[in-house]
């Protein structure tokens, strides 16, 4: 599991022995890895005391501050294991919630599983305020038409990856804001994997490092830049 991280010495404890007790019951092999994203507070200090005392957690810090894209990258390129989850660090979706996605990427049916709030199934125990909820239905209109057509939720913070597509995906991400969701996303279906977007049970958190103006108006241009760069410079491996 990957857990992208700035400033989150609020609830980075919490989140930390809500994921430890979830996965101590599980059957499998399983680690955790926060990716700080350059944080300034305690966040790192916190993952670090808890790792002492819990050999399945690590950290990796990503300093400086480069953004989310960049945190997600790092982990998604280093940390090891078969399948990668990468969960935003406020559990708006609960841990396990990983249930409904996991199993459709270890038979095999997928590539990678998606977890999505617009599906009918969803479950939206706490909604966002009507006009983020707006605004992110938008964008997801933008991201249809001009990138991904049939998946309603780019942006979800739950995704589970097999490594070995995840390597293939990220190693070409170039994205380190928030567009890395769908730049991700758009480079999945340029190499022709399956996506399975999965209804899940969702809630609002207060807290969103997401600015509704100043960063909708960032992922739009980073939007409208790959659909004009074309599948070829998309599928470009990043230079390291």
């Amino acid at each position: 599991m990957i857990i992208p991280a700035y400033n989150e010495e609020d609830r980075m404890r919490p989140t930390l022995e809500r994921v430890a007790e979830y996965f101590g019951g599980q059957p499998y092999t399983w680690s955790v890895t926060v990716v700080s994203d350059g944080s300034t507070d305690s966040t790192c200090t916190i993952v670090r005391e808890f790792a002492a005392t819990h050999p399945a957690f690590a950290l990796i810090d990503a300093a400086p501050n480069r953004g989310k894209g960049h945190a997600v990258r790092q982990g998604m390129l280093q940390v090891e294991g078969d399948y990668l989850l990468f969960s935003d660090a406020d559990l708006a979706t609960p841990i396990e919630e990983i249930e409904k996605l996991l199993p459709q990427v270890v038979a095999g049916r997928f590539d990678l599983a998606i977890g999505s709030r617009p599906l009918k199934e969803s479950n939206l125990e706490i909604r966002q305020p009507f006009y983020r909820e707006f605004a992110g239905r938008a964008f997801n209109a933008a991201v249809q038409l001009m990138a991904i057509r049939g998946i309603k939720d780019t942006q979800c913070g739950f995704k589970v990856f097999r490594r070995d597509v995840a390597r293939d995906i990220f190693s070409r991400c170039k994205l380190n804001g928030f567009g890395f969701d769908f730049e991700s996303l758009m480079i999945a279906c340029d190499l022709g994997y399956s996506i399975d977007e999965v209804p899940i049970r969702w809630r609002h958190q207060e807290g969103s490092k997401v600015r509704l103006v100043r960063d909708g108006l960032r992922m739009l241009r980073d939007l409208v830049g790959l659909r004009c760069a074309g599948k070829r410079r998309r599928l470009e491996v990043r230079e390291r």
